[in-house]
């Protein structure tokens, strides 16, 4: 198991064959012992005894020992004891119980204290008891428990063992998580969602679709529960948790069965996604189909229909990229994150179930129905919106988009597609990463794409505009006054106004444009040309879509 991948949350450190100070103190032997002091620590974990027999115990003890003594290595020097205490609960013991009288009449009060401020038990053994009887009752109680434990694991290790033997699913796997810990229980995936789920009917009405998973809390109908988990964890990625929930009286899920669920759970979902990476290989091959020329339409329509596909119908085309690459994932990192389209492929989905979805290198590719509505190219925008939004916070990065006009037959698609790239690469150019662009949102950028001889429209820009078209700062500021004159349509007043100069200055300045790119103020073919060298300027470094 990798670092996060046990199971974590309402069985705290005790495992299943553990038992705590407060239950070794009720055997038979141990009825009679006092607690001095540190009661608040009798749930500490007792998986074996020593006997202390000489002062300088530290070297030999363990972990989680329940220490018994006489006192007499304290016999002269009691007031040793407290420190002794400290020393032995930095150790990790359970607890130490002593034989008063013979050695040691009573603990100093400073022990006490030690004992009380750290929950470190100080226990007084009864004095008919001795310490064979006590080892051996207590030792035969902890391997009796260790042998259910071991009885236990095999059966939950059996359990499980026929559910994959058996090719059973998620359903199946956690429907015997519950029986086994006696406790209602989810598989969630890594987006909150239930993937399958038994005995959830009394935590909620109606059951839940959702679980908002902290650490070891889960919001459920505005109340959080405590809740015992184990990551599913499959190669290097984390598919999600197994949940269980508490009962009223406490938490008492069983770390094992979480974790054994969680492995069955893992080969499953590796399965289902070594399948569906099969069934994605054949929709992709469909789907480079679809974006070239269609031969037959008919057999195209029928080869979508087996993937739940309607594509006779008026369709929009839409493409998601990833504005940076993502990052490498190193040797021993666990990522959480989902790929790009399974963050967008619920909403999708949500919005129009024969929806066409596939994830190519470096896009994703959705062919869905075009929204049936009198805005419906804002509509389309607002919806693609969301989804790039929803993208970017699953995936942490920048993701672009671009839309297709609506396309009303399968033949039409690979154009629609076009249209869809073409409006991403150049919006992506024109506004940055992060946009959402339609392809008729282009306007005369559209034509200018579409010229292939970057040497001409070079050229254009030279010839139109100049030194205008030099990368200086004089250059590029004069370009921001031609584009506002622009803008306002010539009007010399607003211009001044939005670029905060006098009017006598602006007056100036035009007359200082008009020398380099022509009497563009009051010719309306110079105007246009100017127009377009600037939006070529936009444009630079743009490639044509090939």
């Amino acid at each position: 198991m990798t670092d996060g991948s046990s199971a974590t949350g309402s069985t705290g450190d005790r495992g299943p064959s553990a038992s705590t100070l407060e239950e070794v103190l009720a055997a038979r032997s141990l009825t009679t012992a006092r607690v001095l002091a540190g009661g608040a620590g009798l749930q500490r974990r007792v998986e074996r005894l020593n006997v202390m027999e000489v002062p300088d115990i530290l070297p030999w003890v363990k972990p989680h020992e329940f220490l018994l003594t006489t006192a007499y290595p304290l016999r002269e020097q009691a007031d040793a004891l407290p420190g002794l205490l400290r020393d032995l609960d930095d150790a990790g013991l359970a607890g130490v119980g002593v034989k008063l009288g013979r050695y040691l009449d009573e603990p100093p009060d400073t022990a006490l204290e030690v004992a009380e401020e750290r929950g470190f038990p100080l226990i007084q053994l009864p004095d008919d008891v001795g310490f064979d009887e006590i080892l051996n009752e207590v030792l035969t109680g902890i391997l009796n428990r260790q042998a259910q434990a071991l009885a236990r694991s095999e059966r939950i290790h059996n359990a499980f063992l026929q559910l994959v033997l058996r090719g059973h699913g998620l359903p199946e796997i956690v429907h015997d998580l519950a029986d086994l810990v006696d406790a209602p229980a989810a598989i969630v995936g890594t987006d909150g969602r239930i993937l399958a789920s038994a005995r959830l009917e009394g935590l909620s009405d109606p059951l839940p679709t959702e679980l908002t998973l902290s650490g070891t809390r889960v919001r459920l109908d505005g109340t959080e529960l405590a809740v015992a988990t184990a990551p599913i964890v499959a190669g290097l990625r984390e598919h999600g948790h197994v949940v269980a929930f508490p009962g009223q009286a406490g938490p008492t899920a069983d770390v094992q069965a979480l974790e054994t669920a969680a492995t069955v759970a893992a080969l499953t979902l590796t399965k289902q996604l070594e399948v569906q990476a099969v069934e994605d290989k054949y929709r992709s091959d469909l789907m480079h189909d679809l974006l070239r020329e269609v031969d037959d339409p008919d057999d195209a329509r029928r080869r979508a229909a087996g993937f739940g596909w309607d594509l006779d119908r008026t369709l929009i085309v839409l493409v998601l990229r990833l504005d940076e690459p993502a990052e490498l994932v190193l040797p021993d990192e666990i990522t959480r994150r989902p790929p790009l389209a399974a963050t967008v492929r619920r909403a999708v989905l949500e919005r129009d179930p024969a929806a066409a979805i596939v994830r190519f290198s470096h896009e994703v590719v959705i062919l869905t129905a075009a929204f049936d509505v009198p805005d419906g190219r804002d509509e389309s925008r607002r919806f693609v919106r969301r989804l790039a939004a929803e993208a970017m916070a699953a995936a942490g990065g920048s993701v672009s988009a671009g839309l297709s006009r609506p396309v009303e037959h399968v033949t039409g698609i690979a154009t629609a597609y076009e249209q869809a790239g073409r409006a991403l690469s150049i919006g992506r150019k024109i506004h940055g990463p992060g946009g959402v662009v339609h392809f008729d949102d282009l306007g005369a950028y559209r034509l200018l794409s579409l010229v292939e001889d970057k040497d001409e429209l070079r050229s254009f820009v030279t010839e139109t505009l100049g030194e205008l078209a030099g990368e200086d700062e004089t250059a590029s500021d004069l370009r921001h006054t031609l584009s506002v004159l622009l803008d306002t349509g010539g009007n010399v007043a607003e211009a001044a106004r939005r670029l905060h100069f006098h009017y006598n200055t602006l007056r100036y300045r035009i007359d200082k444009l008009e020398g380099h790119v022509g009497p563009f103020m009051t010719d309306a073919r110079t105007r246009l040309d100017v127009q377009l060298a600037l939006l070529v300027l936009e444009m630079r470094g743009l490639e044509p879509r090939g």
